[in-house]
């Protein structure tokens, strides 16, 4: 079985360095590298399934975002933007010496990959998104904005992941695998109660404006690698009439998941098979 291993990368924001922390998984003198970058508030953690059952093939390394997971927080919270997770990617396939990477992301993560991919001399060969497409409404972004950057605290474990349930439609989990995205998103405070490991600074930008459609149609007319995008059959961030444009382009593969909202949490064996096939075909 392989085992996870740990690293670190020093990069750089408009007010000093930070630190990206991330997992590896699979053999590290492997030429062909995935990376897998997870949503808004999530963490590394959240990969570890579908990073052990790849890692015959590739090398795994799933990063924690700036702000997310073990990660350090950035000094100004203006400072969390698309320009900066990028740059921070860029570093950290400089510092594996990738020549080629293929990612795959979950919401958040999936716009890092699909803007990455865009851009001329891109090292991103194919790219899977996980519940996130071309258009973000409006109505998901009120969702997420009702929790987004409000710091909330636990009496226990119990209660975050019972919170955690509440707001996040990731699919027919198990308890085990409940209490495994719960724990690795949650960190005691001095006081001994629970809170989401993440900056509440996240929150800032986010909140900055009106929630209004997103329109990514620039970015991904950029792509032009194979794409494998995956939607929760009720999620309300990826919407079927945004799939199925999607799906007109060349080179574009779909999925739907079954019962799951946003997003899906690539958990069980027939998801997972489903990106091998795409990524190794």
């Amino acid at each position: 079985m392989t085992t996870m291993r740990e690293g670190q990368v020093r990069c750089l924001d408009p007010h000093g360095f930070h630190v990206m922390r991330y997992t590896e998984w699979g053999d590290a003198k492997n030429p062909r590298v995935l990376l897998c970058v997870h949503g808004l508030t999530r963490n590394a953690r959240d990969f570890d399934f579908i990073a052990e059952r790849l890692s015959d093939a590739y090398r795994v390394v799933c990063v924690d975002v700036v702000g997310r997971g073990r990660s350090d927080w950035l000094r100004d919270p203006s400072d969390y933007t698309y320009a900066v997770y990028c740059g921070d990617i860029a570093t950290l396939i400089a510092s594996l010496h990738a020549e080629t990477v293929d990612w795959l992301g979950t919401s958040m993560g999936g716009i890092i990959g699909m803007i990455m991919a865009s851009l001329p001399g891109t090292p991103v060969r194919k790219l899977a998104m996980n519940d996130v497409g071309l258009l973000i409404p409006r109505a998901s972004l009120v969702r997420i904005g009702e929790y987004v950057g409000r710091e909330a605290t636990y009496d226990s474990l119990d209660a975050l992941e019972s919170a955690m349930r509440g707001v996040s439609p990731f699919g027919n989990l198990d308890g085990a695998q409940w209490r495994h995205l719960a724990l690795h998103v949650a960190k005691q405070d001095e006081n001994g109660r629970w809170k989401f490991r993440y900056d509440p600074g996240i929150g800032k930008n986010f909140h900055a404006t009106a929630p209004a459609d997103i329109d990514l149609r620039p970015f991904w007319n950029g792509v032009r690698g194979p794409v494998l995008v995956i939607r929760g059959e009720r999620s309300d961030l990826l919407l079927p009439e945004t799939l199925e444009e999607m799906r007109m382009r060349t080179h574009t593969e779909t999925h739907v998941v079954p019962d799951t909202g946003h997003a899906p949490m690539l958990m069980d064996d027939s998801q997972v098979g489903v990106v091998r096939r795409f990524l190794l075909g």
